[in-house]
Parts: structure tokens; sequence; C-alpha cells
């Protein structure tokens, strides 16, 4: 009986390459909090990198990229629990608007 010692999925020089993916995500993330940019191109670049990051993380380094089911379970329950957080939090955002000291 022989046992195989395969990893299903990646190989190391993928994750080096993840990984060197999201150093490089990293170190621009750094050098725009050195930039001046506009508050809302500032936060919408920070926000897309930091998704992509997020994601390269789900799916190589917990290997859901490799277990559809486990990927599926994974998701669904969080973009629901994301989905009713902002139902529950939005209307708050129009109070804080209210009540902001001019």
């Amino acid at each position: 009986m022989s046992h195989s010692s395969e990893h299903v999925g990646g190989t190391t020089k993928l994750f080096m390459m993840v990984w060197i993916s999201l150093l490089a995500m990293t170190l621009i993330e750094v050098y725009l909090s050195y930039i001046h940019l506009a508050p809302g191109l500032m936060i919408s670049i920070l926000m897309a990198l930091s998704l992509v990051k997020a994601g390269l993380i789900i799916a190589y380094f917990m290997h859901l990229k490799f277990e559809k089911k486990s990927l599926i379970l994974t998701l669904i329950p969080m973009w629901l629990l994301v989905t009713c957080l902002f139902f529950i939090f939005f209307p708050d955002s129009f109070r804080l608007l209210e009540f902001r000291i001019p």
C-alpha cells in the first residue's frame, strides 16, 4: 500500500506568486498613504485592493479555491450576514448626517 504525498491544488511556485502579489498590493497601499489623493478616490482604491487581497487569501491560503463545496458553504453565510448588517446599519448613516456639528 503506497501513500502518495501529493497536495491537491497549489504548488510552492503558485503560493510564492500569490505571496508576492499580496506583498506588492501591501506596498501599493503603503505608498498611497504617503501621496495626497482625494479621500473618496483613496478609499475606493484601498477597498478594491483589500477585496482582492482577501480573495487571494481565501482562495489560496485557506485552500478554498480547490474545494468548491467548502467555498460555497463559507461564502453564502458570509454574504447573508453582510447583507443583513448592511440593512441594519445603513439607516444610522443618515442620523450621523443630521446630528453633525456644523
